[in-house]
C-alpha cells in the first residue's frame, strides 16, 4: 500500500513557476513508476508527466514539454513537479501517481492512467491571465 499526498498548487500569474510535491508513505517507494496527471474543469483527466523508479527515464504530454520537469528523490520518497512559463491552459487539479514496477522494468514508464496503482487527492492550480 502507497499514499501519496501532493502539495504546493496555488494560484500564480501567467508565465510564473510552481513546483509541485508529492509525499509518498508506505513499502517500496523505488519500486514505482510515478505520474503526475491533471484534470481542469469540464475535462477528462490528461497525462502530464511520468519517470522511472530510478528517475534516469522520464516523458511528457507534448502540452507541457520544455516547460515541465519531473523529478524524484528517492531518499525522500517524494517526487516533484517543477513548471515554468505557465499559461491560464495549465490550470487544473495536479495528481500524482504511482505504477508499481518490478526490477526487470526498472528504465520504464507508462502514460496510461489504468495502469497506476495508487492515486494522491490533488492539488490545485490556477493560473491567471
Amino acid at each position: 500500500q502507497v499514499q501519496l499526498v501532493e502539495s504546493g498548487g496555488e494560484l500564480v500569474q501567467a508565465g510564473g513557476s510552481l513546483r509541485l510535491s508529492c509525499a509518498a508513505s508506505g513499502r517500496a517507494f523505488s519500486s514505482y513508476a510515478m505520474g503526475w496527471f491533471r484534470q481542469a474543469p469540464g475535462k477528462e483527466r490528461e497525462f502530464v508527466a511520468t519517470i522511472s523508479r530510478t528517475g534516469g527515464n522520464t516523458y511528457y504530454a507534448d502540452s507541457v514539454k520544455g516547460r515541465f520537469t519531473i523529478s524524484r528523490d528517492n531518499a525522500k520518497n517524494t517526487i516533484y513537479l517543477q513548471m515554468n512559463s505557465l499559461k491560464p491552459e495549465d490550470r487544473a487539479v495536479y495528481y500524482c501517481a504511482a505504477d508499481y514496477r518490478a526490477w526487470y522494468l526498472s528504465g520504464t514508464y507508462t502514460w496510461d492512467e489504468h495502469e497506476y496503482d495508487y492515486w494522491g487527492q490533488g492539488t490545485q492550480v490556477t493560473v491567471s491571465s
